[in-house]
């Protein structure tokens, strides 16, 4: 089960370090490089951290080993340390990722949910997670299964069923804060026999590894403000996340 996140680390230049560490209460960031790779936080903290040493200025492969944590509050440190390297503007360039030159771009561009209609039509989906405005995206055009995420809704289904809904299920859309509390792995196999897996949110890695494991399509952000980022995840100025940067796609070569 440790494969995936055993190549997301390894993966991670040597040479790089985690320059600061910051945990808000919505976001985790970790810089590096020049750049800022971000996480969700998932609140969790009643087993220990692995590490209760200062870990800026360690090498950003280290941090990111926070990701193997049961504390989760840990783990989204470890997974923002990932998202420094893969998520950084110029590494996600260099992987082929359409970023565009603005500060800004319309997020509907990227956005899965809207580039997926046609797709899924008539398709049966499950969704990991309630994300916003996907009764009105995707309810009306295909065959819909929500699985609650942390605060779950009307009509979603409990986390016991990814084991009945999936297997069956022709699209599949995770949430990214599955990388945090360790799902991922079993949600990637459980949906082997879908005919497209997309890993969604704003945590999610753009690391083309994640191809191998059985994801078609990766839908993350990448950071273009970095200081607004991090001003944002401290608490020093209001706003959306997505300001401070771009949604983008990702999608294996086929």
């Amino acid at each position: 089960m440790w494969q995936l996140y055993d190549r997301l680390i390894a993966d991670i230049p040597e040479d790089w370090k985690a320059e600061e560490i910051v945990r808000g209460s919505g976001y985790a960031y970790v810089k590096s490089n020049g750049g800022i790779g971000i996480a969700e936080i998932r609140a969790y903290d009643y087993r220990m951290p692995m590490f209760t040493k200062n870990m800026e200025g360690a090498p950003l492969r280290e941090v990111a080993e926070c990701v193997r944590s049961w504390n989760f509050y840990e783990a989204s440190l470890g997974l923002a340390a990932i998202n420094a390297y893969y998520n950084n503007l110029a590494v996600a360039k260099a992987a082929g990722i359409p970023i565009g030159d603005s500060m800004h771009v319309e997020d509907r561009i990227y956005d899965p949910f809207i580039m997926s209609q046609n797709e899924v039509r008539g398709k049966k989906v499950t969704v990991l997670g309630h994300f916003p405005h996907i009764m009105t995206l995707l309810a009306p055009v295909c065959d819909m299964k929500i699985i609650s995420g942390e605060l779950p809704q009307d009509d979603d289904y409990p986390v016991s069923a990814a084991d009945y809904l999936m297997p069956e299920s022709d699209f599949v859309f995770i949430g990214s804060s599955s990388f945090i509390d360790k799902t991922l792995p079993r949600y990637l196999a459980l949906s082997k026999n879908a005919q497209k897996i997309t890993i969604v949110g704003p945590s999610t890695t753009l690391a083309p590894a994640l191809f191998e494991y059985g994801a078609h399509d990766l839908s993350g952000f990448v950071v273009k403000d970095v200081e607004r980022a991090a001003r944002l995840i401290r608490g020093a100025e209001n706003g959306k996340m997505y300001s401070a940067g771009q949604k983008v796609a990702f999608r294996k070569k086929l």
